[in-house]
């Protein structure tokens, strides 16, 4: 049995979505499967940039088979960056002070100055849930099989999702990029495309919690306070105030160049 490449063979379409043709002779194979399976060994699985899509099979008669073999890709070029979605939304968060509270009263009495902290009972500060605004991202590379090394590559993301940036990342400061995830498939011979998720939340400086002031948190740290009972002689009663405010790292930092898209 012989395969033999046509001498017209190699025909071109060119532009947004390029392909070529590369037709063969199969000749002395009585059986389908076996032609098939000689023209798949025969024919490259990649030309130039493109991959090997489809074969077609045709008979001929007298144990003859034509085969068209069909490459489609997109060039070098358009490997990169290829599509960028963003959502921003809210998410549901606990806070246990206010920017400003108004305070009422029986006649004649004076209510309890717990400050802007909301919800307080005799045991604490129960705090409220509120909606606060978030903004998610994903980005989809396309990148060429030879910077994609398989199960080294997907480790090396593993490592990498769940972490905040440790320097600088698309225009964010330290700290203000959660690094969600990613998924991925094989798109062609010599491509991959990859799709990956950020969240952000922005750093923050000069908070105020009760009267403790100057307060700094990065934006994926998480603060806390801790209220003691104290006297307020003028009302008579005993309320919850803040006596310290902890801003707690939470997420590991990672340097974000290592996912291979840039800064």
């Amino acid at each position: 049995m012989t395969v033999v490449e046509h001498i017209l063979s190699r025909r071109w379409k060119v532009g947004q979505n390029p392909s070529v043709e590369l037709t063969f002779s199969v000749i002395d194979v009585v059986s389908d499967a076996v032609a098939l399976q000689q023209v798949a060994a025969a024919a490259p699985l990649s030309y130039g940039s493109m991959a090997r899509k489809d074969i077609e099979l045709e008979p001929q008669g007298h144990g003859v088979w034509l085969a068209r073999v069909i490459y489609q890709g997109l060039e070098s070029e358009d490997f990169g960056l290829i599509a960028v979605d963003f959502s921003v939304g809210t998410e549901s968060v606990k806070i246990l002070e206010g920017y400003e509270t108004t305070a009422y009263a029986p006649p004649g009495r004076v209510a309890p100055d717990f400050g802007n902290a909301i919800n307080v009972t005799e045991d604490g500060v129960e705090g409220v849930e509120i909606l606060v605004p978030t903004l998610e991202w994903n980005e989809t590379w396309r990148h060429p099989d030879e910077n994609i090394n398989g199960v080294a590559y997907a480790g090396r993301i593993y490592a990498l999702v769940g972490t905040t940036n440790a320097y600088p990342f698309r225009g964010f400061s330290r700290g203000e990029v959660l690094f969600r995830g990613v998924s991925g498939r094989k798109t062609r011979q010599d491509a991959w495309e990859f799709t990956y998720s950020f969240a952000a939340s922005p750093n923050v400086t000069n908070l105020t919690v009760g009267n403790i002031t100057g307060i700094a948190k990065k934006g994926w740290e998480y603060l806390w306070a801790y209220y003691r009972p104290q006297a307020d002689n003028e009302a008579k009663a005993l309320v919850q105030r803040p006596v310290g405010v902890y801003v707690t790292r939470v997420y590991r930092e990672s340097n974000f160049s290592l996912i291979g898209i840039g800064t």
